[in-house]
């Protein structure tokens, strides 16, 4: 910790130093430094981490799936157990229906950057469309991240495998099911799932 402190403060000595003398230009090094500084500290690394992801989520867009490129899900035997009602859902018993599922961790930025987009989505469409948030945590460390945060939504842990047709090598990766079971939406690290694109595509799936 003391030699990263050390390098830091050498580092921005040195451009004080050597940058020229518009002020213009020394001051986009100066934060240009700040923030690669904040990077090599550990208790800042996360939460600057979590804002390039954050502007990353405007870019990163939902896009729906052509319709004969969509996989349907052949396996229903999964099984979750809510962090609410301690209750157990079967994956079967959303057949039929439209289903949002998030995989994600409470220490992972990007899954942290487009939590606040996920909240505000839950919000307006939680009673048309099943939601699972599924990770792999520890109960007590994702009650105490959704009360820091002030999120409502409920969280699933795995109890079994999921289906191999969603292959989930890295989080946060995120899918839409539509009514006949085929995956229409498929999309890895952050997003801004509260877009007018996204609802657009969850009202489609909706009347369809």
């Amino acid at each position: 910790m003391k030699r990263n402190a050390n390098f830091g403060v050498t580092l921005l000595y040195i451009t004080l130093m050597t940058t020229s003398q518009n002020k213009k230009y020394r001051i986009y090094n100066i934060v240009g430094i700040a923030i690669l500084i904040a990077f090599i500290f550990p208790y800042t690394r996360k939460t600057m981490q979590v804002w390039v992801h954050k502007g990353i989520s405007y870019i990163n867009t939902s896009s729906v799936i052509d319709s004969d490129e969509r996989i349907t899900i052949q396996s229903t035997d999964w099984v979750l157990k809510s962090n609410k009602t301690n209750s157990v859902l079967r994956f079967k018993d959303t057949k039929g229906k439209v289903v949002f599922i998030n995989f994600w961790a409470t220490w992972c930025p990007p899954c942290i950057a487009e939590m606040p987009s996920l909240q505000a989505l839950y919000d307006d469409y939680e009673d048309r469309v099943v939601f699972l948030f599924v990770t792999n945590d520890d109960m007590n460390k994702v009650h105490q991240f959704k009360s820091k945060n002030g999120f409502s939504f409920e969280v699933h842990q795995l109890l079994n495998a999921p289906p191999s047709e969603f292959n989930v090598n890295a989080i946060p990766r995120t899918f839409i099911i539509n009514k006949n079971s085929e995956i229409v939406v498929d999309k890895s690290g952050a997003v801004n799932w509260n877009s007018d694109s996204v609802r657009q595509q969850l009202n489609v799936l909706l009347s369809e």
